[in-house]
């Protein structure tokens, strides 16, 4: 019973450490890979927060339906003209993840 218990802790052992042999990183450096971007192309380069429409805010942006867009709409109404794309965070339901996610197709003007 022994041998058996020993065979079972030693296997592992070993099958572990042929794993990580073969596992080991070579001397070849590894490149990393670059990150191709894609830029869509439009009429006009920044969404303007101040004179958008629900309609065009929810077409343009990721993220952003037909509830979040008007409630974007209602709080420039309530509130005034926005005075910068960070604001768009006193908006329930937009958070960080959201706002970054737009933050390069949005302006205030």
């Amino acid at each position: 019973m022994r041998n058996t218990v020993l065979s079972y802790l030693l296997l592992p052992l070993f099958a572990g450490l042929a794993f990580s042999v073969t596992a080991a990183p070579t001397d070849t450096p590894v490149t990393q890979p670059v990150p191709m971007v894609s830029q869509k192309i439009t009429g006009s380069a920044l969404l303007n927060l101040n004179q958008a429409d629900a309609a065009t805010l929810q077409r343009e942006l990721n993220g952003i339906g037909k509830a979040k867009a008007e409630a974007i709409v209602a709080y420039r109404e309530a509130n005034g003209a926005f005075a910068s794309v960070d604001e768009l965070l006193e908006i329930k339901g937009i958070g960080n993840a959201l706002l970054e996610r737009n933050r390069d197709k949005l302006s205030v003007e």
